[in-house]
């Protein structure tokens, strides 16, 4: 009988999750990117010594890595495929084969030049208090398109003349926006669409009925891992809004954003650090100063190499939210948590665990929706002993330090989640399982 898996971020992103695909992908057939574009970035860490290998990825699944798995880009992607056929390409000059097992739906909406000016001459206009911290990529333009039903999708890119209807009523209507309230400059329309046509000559052989194919797996019994990009604090719906990305970051965009029944989602994994990372802006209660040495978030920023991976941006650095946790938890309805970059906290004298917020003099358990609110919570915070013995490359829950064993035993009991999964370096051996998901 299949077993499906869904792994969602449940911080604001950056949590990790490639590699734990990556870790989970040796228990499935199949693994499918279900939602946002190339604006997630995974780092994934094959092998050691010389024959250690780092694959950056943004769009193609994190499951390429590994021979003989099928991949999937599902339709609640938005897709750069100027972008995606450039990975490939990496990807291929490295020794992975990717065409052959990589799959993308015709229902995507792309993510074309135009998109990419709007996002970034829209932020270079908003005053500076109130930028959101975007990538400059194209997708929340893209996403607004696709709602407004004046998108471009995949399947277009092969019927020329309803393409270039299409492209030439979009650049109409954006390029006034850009060219006279942006005050940047007109896309091309004829580059624009020489583009698309090329690019999608390459992309047609991967084009595939992704709903269909992964309900054909899942009949046949083969397993499915999907993986979710950014993290539920950044959800358009349920984060910190405004300050989010521009799609549906909850495990139940697995099953809209792949084209499958909520039926076949089996397992939810919650991946997060055992500290908390914010990139861009918007509200962080934890927050901790990362520019003091010796200061406690100063470590989390050097030794965690806290950088971007698709900006290179400093990330912001705090303590583990639990109250934010707890409400990811029960948006995603997570099965079991993998904590990951435990190590980072090896040798911090004591640790603070956010364990709720002061709202407006209240006592608030739960992150609540939105930012100004967000913005007004005052954390409070429960302190334990750090540990200073190496946690780094461990493989079993018994040899961690005790003061490790109890501060991610105080983390289950805040956030009411198992841990199912540490990983305790970027490696895939640097591992220890507790439950694994696909049992």
């Amino acid at each position: 009988m299949a077993r499906n898996v869904v792994v969602v971020g449940t911080q604001w992103g950056d949590e990790g999750k490639g590699k734990i695909v990556d870790w989970l992908t040796g228990s499935a057939a199949g693994v499918v990117r279900f939602q946002g574009g190339h604006n997630a970035g995974h780092t994934l860490v094959v092998g050691c010594g010389e024959a250690r290998r780092e694959y950056k990825l943004n769009l193609v699944p994190s499951g390429i890595v590994h021979p003989g798995i099928q991949c999937y880009i599902g339709n609640g992607v938005v897709l750069d495929i100027q972008h995606l056929l450039k990975e490939i390409d990496a990807l291929e000059k490295g020794g992975i084969e990717v065409c052959s097992r990589l799959h993308v739906s015709p229902g995507c909406a792309l993510i074309l030049p135009y998109h990419a000016a709007l996002d970034q001459a829209r932020e270079a206009k908003r005053d500076p208090a109130a930028k959101i911290g975007t990538t400059g990529k194209g997708i929340g333009p893209a996403y607004e398109d696709k709602v407004a039903r004046r998108g471009i999708k995949v399947h277009d890119l092969f019927e020329q003349k309803r393409l270039a209807e299409k492209l030439a009523e979009a650049l109409d209507y954006h390029n006034f926006t850009l060219t006279r309230y942006l005050g940047a400059g007109a896309t091309d329309y004829r580059a624009t669409l020489d583009l698309a046509l090329a690019c999608g000559e390459r992309l047609k052989p991967m084009v595939t009925d992704v709903s269909a194919a992964l309900h054909a797996m899942s009949q046949a019994g083969e397993n499915l891992l999907f993986e979710g990009a950014q993290g539920t604090l950044l959800d358009i719906d349920h984060g910190t809004y405004p300050f989010v990305t521009s799609s549906t970051c909850v495990a139940g965009q697995a099953a809209a954003g792949a084209g499958i029944g909520p039926n076949l989602l089996h397992y939810v994994l919650g991946v997060t650090k055992a500290y908390c990372t914010r990139v861009g802006g918007g509200p962080f209660p934890s927050e901790l100063d990362i520019e003091t040495e010796g200061a406690p978030g100063h470590q989390l920023s050097k030794k965690g190499r806290e950088f971007g991976t698709v900006t290179g941006r400093a990330r912001r650095c705090g303590w583990f939210d639990a109250a934010a946790l707890r409400r990811s938890a029960l948006i995603n309805g997570l099965s079991g948590l993998c904590i990951t970059k435990l190590d980072v906290l090896d040798g911090l004298e004591t640790l603070n665990i956010c364990v709720g917020y002061r709202l407006d003099g209240e006592r608030v358990d739960l992150l609540p929706m939105g930012a100004d609110e967000v913005a007004r919570c005052e954390p409070v915070f429960e302190t334990l002993p750090g540990w200073t013995e190496r946690t780094n490359g461990l493989q079993r829950w018994e040899d961690l330090p005790q003061n490790a064993r109890a501060y991610l035993e105080r983390l289950e009991q805040l956030c009411r989640t198992p841990i199912a999964i540490v990983s305790t370096g970027p490696e895939r051996a640097e591992t220890i399982l507790r439950q694994h998901p696909f049992d």
